[in-house]
């Protein structure tokens, strides 16, 4: 058995680099390996019965899959420096800002990975290329990865991400960077001095996909220099932590990135469920599927349609169910927060058949 923890992912990993950040937080000590299709046949599949990276495998032999079940996992048994906020509205925002960064920022992320060919196309293939042959030269990886890329682009449409919507797409990922860079001029992390499962969220789009990649990487320098610090910062070994800012204070910085937050992404949540409680109820017997149609979803004043996902309703889970735990006076005082940015009705998605992950996949709770 391994003396530390080995974390079984690579650098272009968009949700790796969440779970990679949040080890380097906390003082875990781990090794990384490159998951090479070697590796996913002998280790990922085997032991997790998925094709879905990160895996941690822990000291004890344990193979966990999924950022949130890994950072789950390891939060009580390494409960110094903590990522879970004590206050209710700091809690609760940091469980909004996962599920943006998680779910919702994974449009602009794909977006400009794949729609600037002329800037990436050789840097992302040869990554794609160190998974089938890394012992090769950076010509033969770029052209072995360009097979296996196309399996991600090709998810571009199923994201709503079309030539209608790109414009509307930049359009908000600048607004959102431009705002993050606001917030970032004046606190550490988005919740004072000390990082939340918040930060941890923004990380997976904004690090591996937003930041490395060439063309979007180089818009994020020039327009938001804070945010690319804060992505440097997060991915420090134990950086210095000092505490979340006091009296349950929600910095008025992240106020707009909420209130849009709500607009969009909630309303397109109250969609899944309204289409997964349907598809329940014609395919009562059926496993869960990745997709269950199609949706129209807005971005500003552009409607397009995407894939209804139900994994989305699991992540989305975390936040509506905390705010349900609530009772008394937080309940009241994260009620009037809601109501501030809009979010108030949001945070009732009504009945819907609620999902839990059971060896590694979706499945009704």
């Amino acid at each position: 058995m391994p003396q530390k923890h080995i974390l079984y992912g690579t650098e272009f990993s968009l949700y790796t680099g969440k779970v990679r950040a949040y080890l380097r937080y906390k003082g875990i000590p781990f090794e990384e390996k490159l998951s090479t299709l070697n590796v996913y046949r002998k280790v990922i599949i085997p032991k997790t019965g998925v094709r879905f990276i990160p895996v941690l495998q822990t000291p004890d032999d344990e193979y966990i899959q999924d950022t949130t079940d890994i950072i789950d996992t390891l939060e009580p048994r390494f409960s110094e420096r903590s990522v879970y906020p004590v206050n209710p509205k700091q809690r609760l925002v940091a469980l909004l800002f996962e599920l943006l960064g998680d779910e919702w920022l994974l449009i602009p992320a794909m977006h400009y990975r794949w729609n600037f060919p002329e800037q990436n196309e050789r840097f992302i293939m040869g990554e794609f290329g160190s998974i089938i042959a890394p012992w090769a030269p950076a010509i033969a990886r770029r052209f072995a990865g360009r097979q296996l890329a196309k399996n991600f682009s090709g998810m571009l449409p199923m994201l709503g991400i079309t030539d209608k919507s790109i414009p509307a797409i930049e359009a908000w990922y600048e607004e959102f960077l431009g705002q993050l860079d606001t917030h970032f001029a004046q606190h550490s992390y988005l919740l004072g001095e000390r990082a939340s499962i918040g930060d941890f969220g923004l990380m997976a789009p904004l690090y591996a996909h937003l930041y490395r990649d060439p063309a979007p990487g180089k818009l994020m320098r020039r327009i938001a220099p804070n945010v690319a610090r804060w992505v440097e910062r997060m991915n420090q070994p134990q950086p210095g932590i000092g505490d979340w800012l006091a009296d349950d204070e929600v910095p008025d910085t992240l106020l707009p990135i909420l209130r849009r937050q709500f607009a969009e992404q909630f309303p397109f949540l109250q969609s899944t469920a309204d289409a997964l409680c349907h598809w329940r109820t014609e395919n009562p017997n059926r496993k869960i599927p990745r997709s269950i149609g199609t949706h129209a979803f807005s971005l500003g004043a552009v409607q397009e349609q995407r894939a209804l996902i139900p994994f989305s309703l699991w992540m989305a889970q975390r936040p509506l169910d905390y705010y349900a735990s609530l009772s008394g006076k937080n309940r009241a005082a994260v009620k009037g927060f809601l109501q501030s940015v809009h979010g108030q009705e949001s945070m009732d998605l009504g009945e819907y058949p609620r999902v839990t992950r059971r060896d590694n996949r979706l499945v009704f709770a």
